[in-house]
């Protein structure tokens, strides 16, 4: 088993990687998302879209794309931290770490054969979806209903009593 660091890439070091993959007819899968702090919903998401193909590349939004995304006070964790949590994860090959608003740029970079996306979307509303259909790429709605959040985990934690 490989350490969850060795599978944290730059995006031109896995697209090398993949490109060698590919070659042997290897399926690419990505999805993405922020990760702050992992829940069960994170890991079902994960696992879902690892069953779209043969090697699951998850991008971790950036600290600061985090912050603009979500606002003040979030990430809670920071872009090293969550990059390694998702690394941990058996169904995840590579993780890249990516600052953009969404993915656009690494799907016409990486190339996949399917774009993997949480419940809380549907094929319709894919912020990418444009891009994706360009390339060819298919979008997978993957994982458990999206009954998970951080925003309410991190709202519960607040609100409870502390001693």
């Amino acid at each position: 088993m490989r350490h969850a660091l060795s599978k944290i890439l730059s995006r031109e070091r896995l697209r090398e990687l993949l490109e060698q993959r590919r070659r042997t007819g290897t399926k690419l899968v990505l999805a993405n998302g922020c990760f702050d702090t992992l829940h069960v919903g994170h890991v079902r998401y994960l696992e879902g879209a690892r069953r779209e193909g043969d090697i699951l590349v998850v991008a971790v939004n950036s600290d600061s794309s985090v912050c603009h995304l979500k606002g003040p006070g979030r990430p809670i964790l920071p872009e090293s931290a969550r990059a390694e949590l998702v690394a941990a994860i058996s169904a995840v090959d590579y993780v890249v770490l990516f600052s953009e608003p969404n993915v656009e740029a690494l799907l016409e970079f990486l190339r996949p054969d399917v774009h993997a996306k949480g419940t809380d979307y549907s094929a319709e509303t894919v912020p990418e979806r444009a891009t994706a259909a360009r390339l060819g790429i298919r979008i997978a709605i993957v994982g458990d209903p999206k009954d998970h959040s951080t925003r309410d985990f991190l709202d519960s934690v607040r609100k409870a009593p502390h001693a």
